[in-house]
């Protein structure tokens, strides 16, 4: 698809500069690095045609926030999936996602991927916008479509599960002779 200059030049840099902040985003919600490239693949494939709408948006990283979870929560209901190449990902991802020291990152990074793994999309969803990302209730409703009351009643549940969850696993893993 043809793009003028300019517009192609523009989504070369929000791609370069916004790719990180998205792929944790994803990684977040599908708990799957291969998985969280392709989402965020997937809607930036999704969203070049129509790459000027995005760009006139009051908040283009809202724009393509939403149309991620809306790509993400959908996900399932689709039949199959397609593959598009994308360019080499660490260099996407730049320093702050590579050069993590990992044995200092794997304790909470094991934690937290468990934990949400427990939670349903949706859920997943809503606790990754407001502790991620830090959306209010009322922005999470519009994200989601859904209403506020909505966002809070997820919200309340997935965090009492994540609480229960951790709790059980800090007592288990002292019972073993685990570290916590």
């Amino acid at each position: 698809m043809d793009m003028p200059s300019d517009s192609a030049d523009d989504f070369a840099v929000f791609v370069r500069s916004q790719t990180p902040v998205l792929f944790r985003s994803a990684f977040l919600l599908t708990r799957d690095r291969g998985m969280a490239e392709d989402l965020v693949q997937e809607t930036l494939t999704r969203l070049y045609p129509r790459w000027a709408r995005v760009r006139a948006a009051d908040a283009p990283m809202a724009y393509v926030r939403r149309s991620m979870m809306n790509n993400f929560l959908s996900s399932r209901r689709r039949s199959s999936s397609r593959e598009l190449p994308f360019a080499d990902w660490n260099a996407l991802a730049g320093p702050e996602l590579t050069s993590i020291d990992p044995a200092n990152a794997v304790s909470d990074r094991d934690l937290v991927r468990a934990l949400l793994e427990r939670l349903s999309p949706k859920a997943r969803a809503v606790v990754v916008l407001r502790f991620y990302h830090g959306l209010s209730d009322p922005e999470i409703a519009d994200e989601l479509h859904c209403r506020e009351g909505t966002v809070r009643s997820i919200l309340s549940r997935a965090l009492r599960s994540l609480r229960t969850d951790r709790l059980v696993n800090t007592s288990a893993s002292r019972s073993s002779g685990g570290a916590s």
